[in-house]
């Protein structure tokens, strides 16, 4: 089975194509890594990059793409509905064939020293590779946002970084460089306005209010589309499954008295999670991906 790494960096862009091609361009220029999925969102401004590759090939291919980011984006002149801290803003890295979760916290700490010392830039381990218990949750490390975290880091040691420098770089911000599992971003947006609407059924979902395991989720505005948005992030989508969250987004809109308009996956989404939407709304007793027919062909 060959060493296979997912990465999906983050990049606080999703208006300007020029730029999102040249930081693409530079994770691409590494041999052997193979960019899957490129994400733009205009609203949230801001793009996901899915690639993979070895473990060398995947780290090489991090950092010029961080590179690439400090050099393209002035987080001074950055605005978004999604939070943010960094130009390059998140950094994970998943196992998927051949290497462990272990693999990828150390390809994370090698990453993040590099990029600290390298492109002065701070990071923060978090996630499975966090060295703070607290470094876990992503939403705090980024608390206050590129804005904010000026201040916090200069006289707050508990907002110190891992590595790099303990400022902000003036453009680029900081970066969190993280191990995890798989995770599904999932959007649903909503026939509505009202924003207010759309963080009450966002807080009423996400698991640190109480809701869903496994579940973040933000409510946004989306200008451009003249609708509101419930953002969400499943962790684990094994804990709670894509069909669970959808339909309480719906129950808790419907009872709003709101209709859905449509739902998106930003990003690449495991085989599994699809074959349990398929079996939930077909109602196919048993099913699993091992009945798909290019798992079988391709092994």
């Amino acid at each position: 089975m060959p060493a296979i790494v997912e990465c999906v960096p983050n990049f606080s862009e999703g208006r300007r194509k020029e730029v999102v091609d040249k930081i693409v361009y530079s994770i691409r220029s590494v041999p052997g890594v193979k960019v899957l999925d490129v994400e733009m969102d205009s609203d949230h401004n801001r793009s996901v990059v899915t690639f993979t590759g070895s473990k060398d090939g995947v780290q090489e291919a991090a950092f010029r793409g961080a590179r690439a980011a400090s050099e393209l984006i002035d987080l001074n002149k950055h605005t978004g509905q999604h939070p943010r801290m960094g130009a390059l803003d998140v950094l994970p890295f998943v196992p998927i064939s051949g290497v462990t979760m272990d693999d990828c916290i150390e390809i994370a700490q090698r990453v993040g020293a590099r990029i600290g010392k390298d492109l002065k830039i701070p990071v923060y381990l978090y996630e499975a590779a966090a060295k703070r218990p607290e470094r876990g949750n992503l939403e705090n490390v980024r608390r206050g946002e590129f804005e904010g975290l000026k201040k916090a880091i200069l006289i707050d040691e508990s907002r110190y970084p891992d590595y790099g420098p303990r400022q902000l770089h003036p453009t680029a911000g900081a970066t969190a460089v993280g191990a995890r599992m798989p995770l599904i971003a999932f959007n649903v947006n909503l026939k509505s306005t009202d924003v207010e609407m759309a963080k009450g059924i966002a807080k009423k979902i996400r698991a640190s209010s109480g809701g869903l395991p496994k579940v973040k989720a933000l409510g946004f505005a989306l200008e451009s589309r003249g609708m509101v948005q419930v953002s969400m992030n499943l962790t684990d989508y094994t804990v709670t499954h894509l069909s669970r969250v959808f339909e309480e987004v719906v129950k808790e809109a419907g009872e709003r008295g709101v209709e859905v308009a449509e739902s998106e996956i930003i990003g690449l989404i495991p085989l599994d999670a699809v074959c349990d939407l398929a079996a939930k709304y077909l109602k196919v007793g048993a099913f699993s991906s091992s009945q798909v027919l290019e798992r079988r062909i391709w092994g």
